[in-house]
């Protein structure tokens, strides 16, 4: 069992940033790849960016590419999201997501475990 806990969301500016971090209880962590969605006021919720369990290459939506980076701290069983450049359609709550594989992440945009989000509005 792997429990998620988001923090870091927020109101802040277009152009202004924002990290947020996902701490993962449970011993296990270092084999679960992670994730962070995203889900906007009446909008599906949609793939943001996930990384494997070594922090191997990271992948993005095309929407953040570039502008997110997804990182993770295996020690400290967290993984961040660091938000640049942020627009207003980044406004959404944002999701943390760990899964035994990354293809079930950045494909498949499921995963066996999620967190509770963390509300990020940009304000025009």
């Amino acid at each position: 069992q792997v429990q998620l806990v988001e923090s870091g969301g927020g109101l802040v500016q277009a152009g202004g940033s924002l990290r947020l971090s996902c701490v993962a209880s449970g011993r296990t962590f270092s084999s679960y790849a992670m994730g962070w969605f995203r889900q906007a006021p009446g909008k599906e919720r949609e793939f943001v960016a996930a990384i494997s369990w070594s922090g191997g290459t990271p992948y993005y939506a095309d929407s953040v590419k570039g502008r997110f980076t997804i990182s993770r701290d295996n020690a400290k069983n967290t993984v961040y999201l660091q938000m640049n450049s942020l627009k207003p359609e980044d406004t959404a709550v944002y999701y943390c997501a760990a899964d035994p594989q990354v293809h079930s992440i950045r494909v498949v945009h499921t995963a066996y475990y999620w967190g509770q989000g963390t509300q990020v509005t940009v304000s025009s």
